[in-house]
């Protein structure tokens, strides 16, 4: 299912306000690591937020991602605080980790493998 006009742009503006966030709070920036926000879906009934976050040198993405789960009631009020006269609710926050860097290594080091298993044809 594709997203919605509305849904579009209640991501973008929580996007956008969730990294000032994560900014102001120090949290994009953890134990010698980075931590990005590189999405954010909101259900059709724009009543839960998921966001996926990046992590860029950080020894233990689980850990990292209790530490800002732990903290998700504090940024759901400060957003709250920014958004509150665009939207009537403010959406629940679930975060989850974005694996899609990881995913992309991982293929470009197996058709790595697979070129330097495969002889060359030259005819």
């Amino acid at each position: 299912m594709t997203e919605g006009k509305r849904q579009k742009q209640v991501a973008g503006v929580i996007l956008h306000e969730l990294n000032d966030i994560f900014l102001r709070m120090g949290l994009n920036m953890q134990d010698g690591g980075m931590v990005s926000i590189s999405s954010v879906k909101i259900t059709p009934d724009l009543f839960e937020a998921r966001v996926y976050l990046s992590f860029f040198q950080i020894k233990d993405n689980d850990a990292m991602l209790t530490k800002i789960q732990d903290k998700s009631k504090e940024i759901r009020k400060e957003l709250g605080n920014r958004v509150r006269h665009q939207l009537r609710s403010i959406p629940q926050i679930t975060f989850y980790i974005d694996d899609t860097l990881a995913y992309v290594f991982r293929m470009e080091q197996l058709l790595d493998k697979i070129k330097k298993e495969t002889p060359n044809k030259e005819s």
